[in-house]
């Protein structure tokens, strides 16, 4: 419609041009007088052209459109969806599905059968590259990428992105770790060592799960390694960038074997799988913040991860990954279809809908204008994961196998394969094993 309206535009503009240049040579005045006459006829032809051209209706078609997001944003998703609804009723031909499915198994089914899968979904970042690989991520509207990338922090907008493509859109800036604490117990949360003491002496439990591959990293990015990977716009893995296999790798894994060794060290990352009445401190989510808020009652608090000091006596903070969920759209055959579903992910994913979620369910914005709300600035756990994000690193994209490879890392380390007795040259050749490992995943 715009670009037939645009093409008469021209046409026309062209046509007075050529006229306005035959009268020059007769027009009295100047020749800057001309080109001023000239000049605004122009502009006038054109938005005549463009006002008289017929606006052609665009036929979105009809069938169902079915969206996947988490059980606990149903509910909010349903409403907004019937706001959209009632503010386009030239979608009207659409039938709009919400159906319960969890970022974290979005990725597999729709893998597993595309067609099948929803036409729009929300889904973990660290799955975008298999998504793209399987087809299973149409790219951004080209007319909504400038806008997307402007309206959101740069970590979500990195996330959503495989080469230099835009394919999906950016929900939240809340997937990363910190610590929940009881404050009667944790006197100094900076310190893992003191927390660690403090739970001890009160029969306490501090928990953190060390044999996931997402909380693991904390120690090895904390102590300056890499591990990360490159990938084409095609979402194949093209190189890999490690060198868990040094100096800093070898603190790391010392670091893990001591908290192991620690009588109040409890392996695990779930306040509602821990145990509450002796849960002092775990290493969690946002997604948890309620679940940590009623077992701690009164005590709860909140904070970044605590510092260590290495075994080479130098003082680490612990880092770890940040990440995001995002909103994608899966390619269609019906063009029409295709455009009602790129409009109600802009719409989903927009900075007034990412505040009414936060409000709704909990969900940190990656919006730039609502992670400055009141109302977000004002969550202690957003607080405390936005201070621990300053020392993360944003998650890319890693081959499904290393998830496996760093748990079977972690437990060596739980069932004492290698403890402190294990030698520095074992622990490096430990590491060297698992940093060829991962190399080989991008071959």
């Amino acid at each position: 419609m715009k670009n037939k309206a645009l093409t008469a535009a021209l046409s026309s503009a062209v046509a007075v041009t050529l006229l306005a240049g035959c009268g020059s040579g007769t027009a009295s005045g100047t020749g800057q007088e001309a080109t001023a006459d000239t000049a605004a006829a122009e502009e006038t032809a054109e938005a005549e052209t463009e006002e008289d051209a017929p606006q052609e209706e665009i036929d979105y078609g009809t069938g169902e459109i079915k969206v996947w997001v988490a059980d606990n944003a149903v509910d909010f998703t349903n409403q907004q969806i019937k706001a959209f609804q009632e503010a386009n009723p030239d979608f009207s031909g659409y039938s709009m599905v919400v159906e319960a499915t969890g970022e974290g198994d979005a990725a597999g089914n729709m893998i597993t059968d595309v067609e099948a899968g929803a036409d729009i979904y929300v889904f973990a970042q660290d799955q975008i590259a298999r998504l793209v690989s399987a087809g299973a991520l149409e790219e951004v509207a080209p007319e909504n990428v400038e806008a997307v990338k402007a309206a959101n922090d740069a970590g979500a907008v990195a996330a959503a992105t495989v080469g230099d493509i835009l394919y999906a859109y950016p929900l939240t800036s809340d997937n990363g770790y910190f610590m929940y604490y009881d404050k009667s117990v944790v006197k100094d949360p900076s310190d893992l060592d003191a927390i660690l003491a403090d739970c001890e002496a009160a029969g306490k439990s501090f928990y953190m799960e060390i044999n996931s591959g997402w909380y693991q990293t904390a120690f090895f990015f904390g102590t300056g390694c890499t591990l990360s990977y490159e990938t084409d716009n095609d979402g194949n893995f093209t190189a890999a960038n490690v060198d868990y296999a040094s100096d800093a790798g070898v603190v790391a894994l010392k670091e893990m074997i001591h908290l192991n060794n620690s009588p109040a060290f409890v392996n695990g990352s779930s306040v509602g799988a821990a145990d509450a009445a002796k849960m002092a401190a775990i290493v969690d989510g946002t997604w948890d913040a309620q679940a940590a808020k009623d077992a701690l009652g009164d005590n709860y608090a909140c904070a970044k991860l605590p510092s260590f000091k290495g075994a080479d006596g130098k003082t680490y903070q612990l880092s770890g990954f940040s990440g995001y969920k995002l909103l994608g759209v899966k390619p269609q055959e019906d063009e029409g279809k295709l455009m009602v579903c790129d409009a109600l992910a802009q719409f989903l994913s927009g900075g007034e809908v990412q505040l009414a979620r936060y409000e709704s369910v909990g969900w940190g914005p990656s919006n730039l204008e609502v992670q400055k709300s009141e109302k977000v600035m004002a969550d202690e756990a957003l607080t405390a994961l936005n201070e621990q994000m300053l020392n993360d690193v944003p998650q890319g994209q890693y081959p499904g196998d290393y998830w496996t490879l760093a748990t079977g890392l972690g437990d060596s380390v739980i069932n004492g394969e290698i403890s402190d007795k294990t030698s520095d040259a074992d622990l490096l050749a430990k590491l060297q094993e698992f940093q060829d490992t991962c190399i080989s995943y991008a071959k």
